[in-house]
């Protein structure tokens, strides 16, 4: 089976709920240029991707008749295939002509329909292609034609009354033409006219004018393609407040999360939900210990301990998954014992499964943590801390300083990485990075043992740095780092504040 799917305008999040389970069941994956790449993560493991972007003006770039035949291979070769296209594939997607050689070949196919981008650009603009009283009719055009053919099969005079809005995909190279022609159709020179590039995306741009002067706005921005063209009274709403994508606070800024791949999740889609382009550089890496012996032996003897304390959600995930593996669950832990932890992401963790928190320090750090607890009496209980192989020692020194035997396991390591290590700095380089985030020491500690402290510090001279809490910020301050800004709450939700602030003082924007 051959899956022709459209993967949408660019926005991972509007990929359907049908082209997710197609991914899921593939044996390969045939994906064009403008399909964002994110939707490679829903394949399979092992699925074989194969490349086939055709770029305007490129030699080298595959040709429809061989792509055609790589699906028809595939399909020969009783594999499963996703035929993964930009957009809609039956909207300027050549989908017709691929469908059309598989029923040739007699191998069964089925389309899986996507949000086309002359619908998703514009309302991502604050442009609804039609609306009551302005437009009750919309006509989707193709701007770039094939230039063999010697003459146009679009009917411009037709077209220009044909419908209240017209969406021209790919046209921005003959945009000054495509006006003329509209004109000359007898279309109002003034009807208004944008310009969206890469909508749907945090590299949008929007460019407005009418016919008359709209190819020479786009010429002085150096507006590219891949861009939508809108034509008709709608693009006039956009003033009227339904730029909504635009106006998002950390829209067009490009923001690096360090935390490990496993734990950028809330982070990043946080960030993008606010409009920032988000690159994701782990610099550690969580792993188990290498000897589990440690916490194996506090597991199995947990009804002696007076007091679990978490300083990680990592700790507790750790602890736990160590639990199930020795047949155990929660009932382990002894009813009278106390559970504290050092801030809400590290307790509602807990609480999602089912342990009650006792404690929760105001700050959320290990100092203020050993504060809280020391306000219990200490003196001769037993106390199980899981962290983090390496990690400070105040926490256990100042429990033992009160009277408590602490034990503390390792129940995982973190391991330095530097994946993407040197497109970072490429783009550091560039200036084209807006903010670096640092959420925990390890992360600064690793991030300039990456790239050595001198360099460190001028990579990052052109960008934003924001650290979660002031021990954080010490440590990047202690390796001759800047800090713009740390967060008031150190956590998440304190460190996406912090960038939010920061940005909306100072809104200057560099040029993408």
């Amino acid at each position: 089976m051959i899956y022709l799917v459209g993967s949408g305008p660019g926005d991972p999040g509007l990929f359907t709920v049908k082209g997710v389970r197609c991914m899921e069941q593939a044996d390969a994956v045939v994906y064009d240029r403008l399909a964002p790449e994110a939707l490679l993560a829903y394949a399979k493991p092992g699925a074989e991707m194969i490349y086939v972007g055709k770029k305007p003006g490129d030699d080298q770039a595959m040709k429809q008749d061989e792509i055609n035949r790589v699906l028809v291979e595939l399909g020969r070769e009783n594999k499963t295939a996703v035929r993964l296209k930009g957009g809609d594939p039956y909207i300027f997607g050549r989908g017709g002509e691929e469908a059309l050689e598989l029923i040739e070949a007699g191998i069964p196919f089925e389309v899986v329909p996507g949000v086309t981008s002359g619908v998703a650009a514009p309302a991502y603009a604050g442009i609804p292609v039609t609306h009551r009283n302005i437009s009750t009719s919309v006509a989707f055009i193709t701007g770039h034609e094939d230039p063999t053919k010697g003459r146009s099969d679009v009917d411009w005079k037709g077209i220009a009354h044909g419908a209240d809005t017209l969406v021209l995909y790919m046209g921005v190279g003959r945009l000054r033409e495509i006006s003329a022609e509209l004109m000359d159709a007898g279309r109002d020179p003034e009807t208004p006219v944008a310009v969206v590039r890469w909508g749907t995306l945090p590299e949008q741009r929007t460019v407005t004018g009418t016919l008359v002067d709209i190819a020479e706005r786009v010429e002085e921005a150096k507006l590219k393609p891949p861009a939508i063209t809108v034509v008709g009274g709608v693009v006039g709403l956009r003033e009227s407040g339904l730029g909504w994508y635009e106006k998002r606070p950390l829209f067009g800024r490009r923001v690096v999360v360090t935390r490990a791949r496993v734990q950028a999740g809330e982070l990043s889609a946080e960030l993008e939900g606010l409009g920032a382009e988000v690159r994701e550089f782990p610099t550690i890496e969580v792993r188990p210990p290498e000897d589990f012996g440690p916490l194996d032996g506090a597991i199995l003897s947990l009804d002696s301990f007076d007091w679990l304390v978490f300083t990680s959600v990592n700790g507790v995930d750790a602890f736990l998954e160590r639990l199930r593996h020795h047949g155990l669950d929660l009932r382990a832990i002894p009813r009278d014992a106390k559970v504290a932890a050092i801030g809400p992401a590290t307790a509602g963790t807990l609480e999602r499964v089912g342990l009650r928190v006792d404690v929760v320090p105001e700050e959320f750090r290990a100092e203020a943590l050993i504060e809280a607890v020391a306000g219990q009496s200490l003196a001769g209980k037993q106390v199980l801390i899981p962290r983090a192989k390496v990690a400070r020692e105040v926490l256990p020194d100042k429990l033992r300083e009160a009277g408590a035997e602490v034990v503390v396991p390792p129940a995982y390591e973190t391991v330095p990485t530097a994946e993407g290590k040197d497109q970072l700095a490429r783009d550091l380089e560039a200036g084209l990075i807006d903010c670096v985030t640092f959420t925990a020491s390890s992360t600064v500690d690793n991030f300039v043992g990456a790239f050595g402290a001198e360099e460190a510090a001028r990579l990052l001279a052109g960008s934003r740095v924001v650290c979660i809490g002031p021990i954080t910020a010490g440590t990047a301050r202690g390796h001759g780092l800047r800090i713009d800004a740390e967060a008031r709450k150190y956590t998440i939700p304190g460190l996406i504040e912090a960038v939010v602030d920061l940005f909306a003082a100072d809104p200057t924007r560099k040029a993408r």
